[in-house]
């Protein structure tokens, strides 16, 4: 399970894959990287649950958060570890889960961890768990509630897969479940009863005639959605249903705050039964703030606005602007085929290191 921070970043995200680690099931992962990271002397090392938090203590006079969690969704079936590399149209890709989200990414961050004992910032490298499950599992709410001070920081980097090319800011999403009634009966005896199933096909309609916005934040475009991504009705195939949920999920851009997005949601669907399963807002890109501005200078290439929702929300709640920023092509993340060129893997590690090493 020991992880060597000397390999090549390909090799170290190989390594991290091949130890699996399904959101719940971190723990050893976590060992394995909190031992890591206590073999470099220059830093503090913390770890709660199985987070792990890593911390120069240099007196720069800017503070930086690298984050990214540790879990992946689970495996395919045959599993898709351990990993293998092949070559692509493109060059050689390293193959298996994890590859793409994102431990990728933490491959990075423990390479920079130990390649930059004196860094040109103060940097906090933040390992956490159950990113890929409800919210509330999520550790960074935990610490951000119990030990908000180990978040502290001028400017956060998510090293979640962007193909190495700057994502600014996400949108936020809400998850509703909007519900119609109606009447069993025997389906042989359709009209004695009232179908809940066709009930609701005015919910559909107005998602069939629904115009997302494409708005512009900050400079970034931002494009809108709602979805039906799911629906649930019907209890025995000769029975008319007398309840039917339709789940809809509406990705919203980050100009719109949560009770914002809630209230239009049900306004949309005012005359239905209409109840909130989960809500998270999103994030401004904040690009007009100094260091934020400065990470951009300094990595160069296309910005582009986060078109889904990552963890930069919960920095920017915190008051800290953030981006996305890490190597894998999120199309790809959670896939049977998922796969990150090796290529982005150094090309990542390659510009971090260079907005890290050059003076501040």
């Amino acid at each position: 399970m020991a992880l060597d921070l000397h390999a090549d970043v390909v090799s170290l995200t190989a390594a991290l894959c091949d130890i699996e680690s399904v959101s719940g099931d971190e723990a050893r992962l976590a060992d394995a990287v909190e031992e890591a990271l206590r073999g470099c002397a220059h830093l503090e090392v913390i770890r709660d649950g199985n987070t792990v938090i890593a911390r120069t203590h240099l007196g720069r006079a800017e503070r930086i958060v690298l984050a990214g969690h540790l879990d992946t969704v689970p495996l395919t079936d045959p599993p898709n570890l351990p990993t293998r590399r092949e070559g692509g149209p493109d060059g050689e890709e390293l193959w298996g889960r994890g590859t793409v989200d994102m431990k990728g990414g933490v491959a990075v961050k423990l390479r920079l961890a130990h390649l930059l004992p004196e860094p040109n910032r103060d940097v906090t490298f933040v390992f956490y768990d159950c990113e890929e499950i409800e919210a509330e599992r999520n550790s960074l709410t935990r610490i951000a509630a119990t030990r908000p001070e180990l978040l502290e920081g001028d400017f956060a980097v998510l090293l979640e897969p962007t193909r190495a090319l700057v994502e600014g800011g996400c949108k936020g999403t809400l998850r509703v479940e909007v519900s119609t009634t109606g009447v069993a009966a025997h389906s042989g005896r359709p009209w004695m009863g009232e179908n809940a199933i066709h009930a609701a096909a005015p919910i559909l309609d107005r998602l069939a005639a629904y115009d997302p916005r494409e708005v512009d934040v900050d400079g970034l475009l931002f494009r809108e959605g709602m979805s039906a991504v799911g629906i649930r009705g019907g209890a025995a195939k000769n029975v008319i249903p007398d309840s039917c949920v339709v789940t809809v999920n509406y990705r919203f851009a980050p100009d719109v705050d949560e009770a914002a997005a809630e209230a239009h949601v049900r306004e949309l669907f005012d005359g239905f039964d209409v109840v909130v399963t989960d809500l998270a807002g999103g994030a401004r890109p904040g690009l007009d703030m100094p260091a934020a501005k400065a990470f951009v200078d300094a990595i160069g290439g296309e910005v582009s606005a986060k078109q889904g929702w990552t963890d930069v929300a919960r920095f920017s709640a915190l008051g800290m602007p953030a981006v996305n920023f890490g190597p894998g092509d999120p199309l790809l993340a959670h896939k049977d085929d998922e796969r990150c060129p090796t290529a982005q893997l150094r090309a990542a590690e390659d510009a971090l290191l260079r907005w890290l090493s050059h003076e501040a």
